[in-house]
């Protein structure tokens, strides 16, 4: 008898196991963006006020940024902010082009460039901290233009006590490259908008946009050497203290659509980096505090969602031989077969855009398995040059 009970164990265990993953695929997938629809945020409001002008220090980390450093510069020039209360600081990591004989031309306009050793962006970035005047932080990078109030929409939210960190809204100016990959990346980015949107409104983000933030400096501590997300380790400080990361989308920076295929390497870097804040801030995953079931199925089952799909892929192939293992491995080898060949498939009306959602939703997930190497390089490694596409 405690053979027979041991047999029916044995077979009903990858059935178990299949059913828990699908729950957790499902509920990352499906279940959290719908529970954010159904459930409607507290509309916790930010007491913004237009008029509000602290000093303000703008920190522009940039690596070789010569193609790009002259529009940046007049993009923060030309900023609906008086001059008289902005510090801007050029901080050139390593830099060997002619990006700092670019800045110098702007020194009298009341831009300042920091010639670093190549050391990457968190240490770029805790240099221009420690020069920083300004009563609040302003952190950009080099390619993306501002909206002329960029700065003024984000600073005008500090005029809330509650309010340790702001972000704005990127737009991409144009499609270019590969117009499914576009298009999916587009989907999903519209769909990160409305879940900081709802975050915003609930109470706290957890994370910024890296080219379009702003800190109180009392908040800003020193970043580590090997920081991959600046942008997240620097707001969740703020949080971590109490204070409210909140999203501003009359707050605009421009960029341009990645190439095709450029997208795997920043996807890599940026969950690297997720990686990193849960191993340096556990207490985010264990402690109870007000944003953690959002944490947790936001932030945490993108990395995860991966792991899951594997278990559900070998919970089929133990599945006693039946037709419902059949169909599953028949599904599982389809959605994998349209992603590889998506590239062929791409002028096959309705298949073509089914191959494309496969393939963007197989390179997200594989970037997100190979994000675990932030655990067995030197991080920096993670880092490269987004190849972008600015032809109009």
């Amino acid at each position: 008898m405690q053979a027979g009970v041991a047999e029916m164990i044995r077979e009903l265990c990858p059935w178990f196991v299949l059913g828990g993953f699908t729950l957790l695929a499902f509920y990352f997938l499906v279940g959290y963006p719908l529970l954010l629809k159904l459930v409607p945020s507290k509309g916790l409001p930010v007491h913004k006020d237009p008029n509000h002008e602290p000093t303000v220090s703008v920190l522009l980390a940039v690596h070789n940024g010569e193609a790009f450093i002259d529009d940046k510069l007049n993009s923060l020039l030309g900023l609906d902010y008086p001059v008289a209360k902005l510090q801007i600081l050029v901080l050139g990591d390593g830099c060997n082009d002619g990006t700092a004989a670019i800045v110098e031309k702007y020194a009298g306009r009341g831009v300042q460039y920091v010639g670093l050793q190549r050391g990457g962006k968190a240490m770029a970035l805790n240099a221009g901290m420690e020069q920083a005047q300004g009563e609040i932080l302003f952190f950009t990078d080099v390619r993306q233009k501002l909206d002329r109030r960029a700065l003024r929409e984000l600073v005008a939210n500090f005029a809330d006590p509650t309010v340790g960190a702001v972000t704005g809204e990127l737009k991409i100016l144009k499609r270019g490259g590969a117009a499914g990959e576009q298009e999916d990346m587009d989907l999903y980015w519209r769909y990160e908008l409305w879940v900081r949107r709802w975050h915003s409104a609930e109470y706290s983000l957890f994370n910024t946009t890296g080219c379009l933030y702003a800190m109180r400096r009392q908040l800003c501590s020193r970043l580590r050497p090997d920081t991959l997300i600046d942008d997240a380790e620097l707001p969740l400080q703020a949080y971590r203290a109490g204070y409210r990361i909140v999203f501003d989308n009359q707050s605009i920076a421009y960029d341009y659509p990645t190439q095709a295929g450029g997208e795997w390497r920043r996807r890599m870097r940026t969950l690297g980096g997720m990686w990193q804040i849960f191993v340096w801030h556990p207490e985010l995953l264990w402690k109870p505090h007000r944003m953690w079931l959002h944490f947790v199925s936001h932030k945490l089952g993108r990395l995860l969602l991966p792991w899951i799909l594997l278990g559900i892929i070998l919970a089929t192939a133990l599945l006693p031989q039946c037709e419902t293992k059949w169909f599953l491995t028949a599904n599982e080898l389809v959605l994998v077969g349209l992603a590889v060949c998506s590239n062929m498939l791409s002028r096959v009306p309705v298949v073509g855009r089914s191959a494309s959602w496969a393939r963007t939703f197989l390179m997200m997930n594989l970037a997100a398995l190979f994000s675990l190497k932030v655990f067995f390089v030197n991080p920096q490694q993670m880092w490269g040059t987004t190849k972008v596409d600015r032809q109009g």
